[in-house]
C-alpha cells in the first residue's frame, strides 16, 4: 500500500512539528455516547471549525513504518480547555496496515472506506462531530458539561484509536489534531482533496473498463500517483 505515501510525506513535512505535542493516551479514558452525542447550542462551549473557519478532515493509508510505527495523538495548537472562541480546526488520520492486508480490486477499495467511515462511529461525550463529506469539512461541537468534565485531545484522540484498532487490519494510528489559528489550513485542504482523489481514483478503475486515460478526469492523479497507473493496467 504505497499509493498514498508521497502524499503523505508531503504532508508531514508542511507541519510544524516544534509546534507539535504527542499527547499522554494511557489513562486517557472517556465515555463515547453513541447515537445520544447531541449538543445544543445553548450547550456548547464553542466549535471547532464553526462558521467560517477552516475545519479540514484527512486520511491516508500506508504500510510504511517511516510515517507511523505506534499509535500516537499529536496536537499542534491548544488544548480543548485552552480555547475560548469558535477556532479553525482539522483532524488527520495516517492509518498503518499489515502488507497486502486490504486485497486488491473492489474489496482494496471497499477496505479503504471501511477505514475512513471509523469516523462516524465515534461520539466522545461533549464532542459533536458534524461530518459534511460533500466538502470535505469536519466541524465539532464541544460541549460545557464535558469540558468541566476534563474533556481533552488526549480523551478524544484515545476513543478514536481503540474504534480504529476494532478493525483487524490496523496496527497502527498516528492522530493529528490542529487547532493553530495560524496554520495553512487551505493548503491542508488542498493536501486532504488530494488524498480524496487517490481513493476515487482507485474506485475509478476498478469501475471503468475505459482505457483512453487522456480523456478520463483522473488523469491527472494518475500521473502523479505512482502506483495508480500500474493498478489501472494491471486490472485491465
Amino acid at each position: 500500500m504505497k499509493l498514498y505515501d508521497e502524499s503523505i510525506k508531503e504532508l508531514l513535512a508542511g507541519l510544524d512539528i516544534s509546534k507539535a505535542k504527542s499527547l499522554d493516551i494511557v489513562n486517557a479514558n472517556w465515555t463515547d455516547v453513541g447515537d445520544h452525542n447531541l449538543i445544543l447550542r445553548a450547550d456548547m462551549a464553542y466549535e471547532l471549525g464553526g462558521g467560517t473557519n477552516p475545519a479540514v478532515s484527512a486520511m491516508a493509508v500506508t504500510c510504511n513504518d517511516e510515517f507511523v510505527n505506534a499509535d500516537e495523538v499529536i496536537l499542534i495548537g491548544p488544548d480543548l480547555n485552552e480555547i475560548k472562541n469558535d477556532t479553525p480546526y482539522a483532524r488527520i488520520a495516517i492509518v498503518k496496515v499489515a502488507e497486502e492486508s486490504l486485497g486488491d480490486g473492489n474489496a482494496l477499495y471497499n477496505a479503504i472506506r471501511k477505514i475512513e467511515y471509523v469516523r462516524y462511529h465515534i461520539n466522545p461525550k461533549g464532542y459533536m462531530t458534524r461530518i459534511s463529506a460533500s466538502n470535505n469539512r469536519e466541524p465539532v461541537r464541544v460541549g460545557k458539561e464535558a469540558l468541566n468534565e476534563g474533556l481533552d485531545f488526549a480523551k478524544v484522540g484515545k476513543l478514536f484509536l481503540d474504534t480504529y484498532h476494532e478493525n483487524k487490519n490496523i496496527e497502527a494510528v498516528k492522530l493529528i489534531f490542529i487547532t493553530d489559528p495560524a496554520f495553512d489550513y487551505r493548503s491542508l485542504a488542498e493536501q486532504a482533496k488530494h488524498l480524496e482523489d487517490i481513493t476515487g481514483a482507485i474506485d475509478h478503475i476498478f469501475k471503468n473498463v475505459m482505457m483512453d486515460c487522456g480523456s478520463c478526469s483522473l488523469q491527472k492523479v494518475c500521473d502523479e500517483v505512482e502506483g495508480l497507473r500500474e493498478l489501472h493496467f494491471s486490472v485491465h
